[in-house]
């Protein structure tokens, strides 16, 4: 009777209160009715949507202004974008680190939006200040140096805002949502469909708007919208501060994993622990980072760190000494060391996407872009399509798909991360091999007729490579920044976005470094396939390469999945819950 009136207390103070180690804006325990969740939430994607504006409004026709206007040839520019965008997504790994230990994520989102901001303006006024203009009248033969510096540090220092901005936010939007509330967990379910719905709302007033004022008015009116809107966000972010739920900073995350790693390398000689009571843990009222792990059976040489030593020690000595850790650190370093072969296996698929902002885009500039007389699509809005297959794949999975899945499968989330993730490498090879015979219809019409060339050509034959290629980020990049934000230890998850981010960055690099090697190799043995210009490049060659690439990819994903067993949490209450928690249930169904 008395364990039913405990279980009644709790589940009341549970409504009234919010214990999940966050605060409210006066550093204490957060009402659950009015902080976090939705109300919390829409102010945060509101500064989402104005950073992804603003990217994507710089990143779509960067390759066009760098092969126009500082006049690098396709090969340089095409390079130049991935180098940029591989520094964009890969700073989120310093910025996180930096969020999750010391700074905190509202301060780190406040700070970095400023920084960008700041870049923002810089860009501005290398466009409008009239001696740092690329050149002094309208047409450019070669921009002036002072253009090229201001430019290039203006991109840069929006790389370094994007750095602290994008895990933060996106893991600050999540944590809004309590994972031992069943309502709020459901609702956070979806919080990453509809995360991802206005950043493609973002993007695609990006692609049509911007980039139509890029083209048709002016690059520096463009970019006072960018600032004026960044700005403006910055503020709405600023009001919601009452109704957010705050995660305190708890120093150094890296720390108790190099303590489990010294202690296990210690205790290397003792023998395996018999049972989970051999091994040492804290009390669930104790733990400060996060929740509780149960014990789980793989890596077991590290279990030796949580072993407690039968001698003199006493068990304060044995962790200050670092000879000891507990379950709970030993599983969440076994999580990060899960996380290396599916991050691994990722990069081919953020190869393919990295085309769609340089070479796909290059296309659409080459083709017939009118659609009346008097109106001429800018080449980056075509990259908009790629957002509206994104937004139909995600509403179309939440709202029908999750619901049918769920009945039939038992699984809360309908899919399995991981299913989901490989369900969107699949699509993104069907895409590269179909934007492979496109580009191979192109280069046909060129070389019947090099006087008009693919003018002939509407540009509206990309549409199903940007369609499909969205729908397949509307599976694959949603479950990858789900996978990174769930999956990594409590204490890491700005970090865990940065390890998401850091796929698309390492992707693009890895792009750079093959349009490089296959333009050696193929210039070695007759005619390379990057040319000058894309009327002589072989682009349908190096897309079904990109295909041969994800199809032999999916072989290794496959078994790592197949062994794949998902974080194992203990929830308040004493309540045991498991996320995903079942062998084996990677690919089957697709494999």
């Amino acid at each position: 009777m008395k364990q039913i009136q405990k279980k009644e207390a709790f589940d009341l103070d549970e409504d009234i209160y919010v214990h999940d180690s966050s605060v409210d804006h006066k550093g204490k325990l957060p009402l659950r009715a009015s902080t976090g969740a939705w109300k919390a939430s829409f102010f945060i994607i509101s500064i989402e949507f104005s950073e992804r504006l603003s990217y994507f409004g710089i990143a779509t026709s960067l390759i066009i202004y760098l092969t126009k206007v500082i006049h690098q040839d396709l090969k340089t520019a095409a390079k130049s974008v991935n180098c940029w965008s591989g520094v964009t997504t890969i700073m989120p790994l310093l910025g996180g680190f930096v969020a999750d230990g010391y700074l905190g994520r509202f301060p780190a989102v406040l700070v970095s939006s400023v920084i960008y901001f700041l870049g923002l303006l810089l860009l501005t006024m290398s466009r409008i200040i009239p001696s740092w203009r690329p050149c002094s009248s309208d047409i450019c033969h070669k921009p002036r140096k002072v253009h090229e510096v201001v430019f290039f540090l203006a991109i840069y220092l929006i790389s370094v805002g994007t750095g602290g901005h994008k895990p933060s936010l996106e893991s600050f939007g999540a944590d809004q949502f309590d994972d031992d509330h069943p309502e709020e967990r459901r609702k956070k379910l979806s919080f990453f469909n509809w995360w991802n719905c206005g950043l493609c709302a973002g993007l695609f007033v990006a692609v049509t708007l911007i980039v139509y004022i890029q083209d048709n008015v002016s690059w520096g009116v463009a970019d006072i919208i960018l600032t004026c809107v960044m700005a403006s966000t910055i503020i709405i972010f600023c009001a919601g501060r009452p109704f957010y739920r705050f995660r305190l900073p708890t120093g150094s995350p890296l720390t108790p994993m190099l303590r489990v790693l010294v202690a296990a390398f210690a205790k290397r000689k003792l023998p395996h622990a018999s049972s989970t009571a051999e091994l040492y843990e804290l009390p669930n009222s104790a733990k400060t980072r996060g929740r509780l792990l149960f014990h789980t059976e793989n890596f077991k040489f590290l279990d030796k760190a949580a072993i407690i030593e039968g001698n003199d020690r006493t068990l304060e000595s044995q962790i200050n000494a670092w000879r000891l850790a507990t379950i709970t650190e030993v599983e969440e370093m076994k999580l990060i060391l899960k996380m290396i072969p599916i991050w691994l296996t990722s990069l081919p698929f953020g190869i393919c996407v990295a085309q769609t902002s340089t070479f796909f885009v290059k296309q659409s500039s080459t083709m017939n872009r009118n659609i009346t007389d008097n109106f001429l699509i800018p080449p980056a809005s075509v990259f908009g399509l790629s957002a509206i297959g994104m937004i139909i794949s995600v509403a179309l999975y939440d709202k029908l798909l999750v619901p049918f899945l769920r009945r039939a499968t038992g699984n809360e989330r309908g899919l399995s991360i991981l299913q989901r993730i490989g369900i969107g490498m699949l699509i993104t090879f069907t895409t590269m091999v179909l934007a492979g015979f496109v580009e191979r219809k192109r280069l046909n019409l060129v070389h019947s007729d090099p006087i008009k060339g693919s003018l002939s050509m509407s540009v509206f034959w990309l549409a199903p490579q940007f369609l499909i290629i969205g729908m397949g980020d509307g599976f694959s990049l949603v479950g990858l920044q789900e996978y990174f934000y769930d999956q990594v230890p409590d204490s890491m998850r700005s970090l865990g976005i940065g390890l998401y981010l850091s796929v698309l960055g390492v992707s693009s690099f890895i792009s750079s470094f093959l349009i490089t090697v296959v333009d050696k190799v193929t210039e070695k043995t007759g005619e390379s396939w990057f040319g000058k210009d894309l009327n002589s490049s072989r682009l349908d060659y190096f897309y079904w390469l990109l295909a041969g690439i994800v199809a032999v990819n999916i072989v290794p994903y496959v078994a790592v999945t197949r062994k794949y067993s998902y974080k194992n949490v203990q929830q308040r209450g004493d309540v045991a819950a498991v996320a995903d928690s079942f062998k084996g249930d990677g690919l089957e169904a697709i494999a």
